[in-house]
């Protein structure tokens, strides 16, 4: 039996599939991919990095958007739904829909065994062509370890890396004083399943930023 080659799928089409779709999918070249289901210690670092980035954040001209929400990283190239999503300012929508963001200034993504060699490196080449972003974060679930790629003036990227329970998480927009990225254990669970537990503290210094935001 010859497997039959699925349609290309033009943006419109994509985004129309995947409005009506319960599950997300995300989209590059024509063609939709579903996405698979997240674990538990997923879950919980994503929440904790959005409420715990989201109260930083606040009285600031900014929201923080967990993994539900588009964003459009090309107008015909790829659409996806990133971990965690941060845009300060004027937020822009795609085709004055409110479900897909296209001016991201962080987006976050928790690495997992089957998603890690993408989101170091096709997500992280097309994620840098957006004109906006000026950080991209990676969080580890089984060390204390958060790496950032962040745009320099000159255009170039440049790599800094927090490790271990006391280092100090620094973005480019503000700095965040993280204790955190704790591995547990879970009881129940026959396979040792290490928890990264986030936390971000409270307290904010601003720090001044050679490319603003757009």
């Amino acid at each position: 039996m010859s497997a039959h080659p699925q349609p290309r799928l033009t943006p419109e089409e994509y985004l129309e599939l995947d409005r009506a779709s319960q599950f997300r999918n995300e989209y590059y070249n024509g063609h939709m991919y579903a996405m698979s289901g997240g674990s538990v210690p997923h879950a919980i670092i994503i929440g904790n990095l959005t409420r715990e980035t989201g109260n930083v954040l606040k009285g600031r001209p900014c929201f923080v958007a967990p993994s539900d929400l588009r964003v459009g990283v090309s107008p015909d190239g790829l659409y996806t739904y990133p971990d965690v999503v941060v845009v300060c300012g004027e937020i822009k929508v795609l085709d004055g829909r409110n479900d897909t963001v296209l001016n991201p200034i962080l987006i976050i993504e928790v690495l997992s065994p089957s998603t890690e060699a993408c989101d170091r490196g096709f997500k992280s080449a097309q994620y840098r062509t957006l004109e906006t972003l000026q950080e991209y974060a990676l969080v580890s679930q089984t060390e204390p370890r958060v790496e950032i790629f962040r745009r320099q003036s000159t255009g170039d990227w440049l790599l800094s890396e927090a490790v271990g329970l006391e280092s100090i998480c620094r973005f480019q927009q503000r700095r965040l004083e993280r204790q955190a990225v704790r591995n547990l254990r879970e009881r129940d669970v026959r396979s040792r399943v290490a928890h990264a537990l986030v936390r971000a503290a409270s307290r904010l210094v601003s720090t001044p930023t050679t490319t603003p935001p757009s």
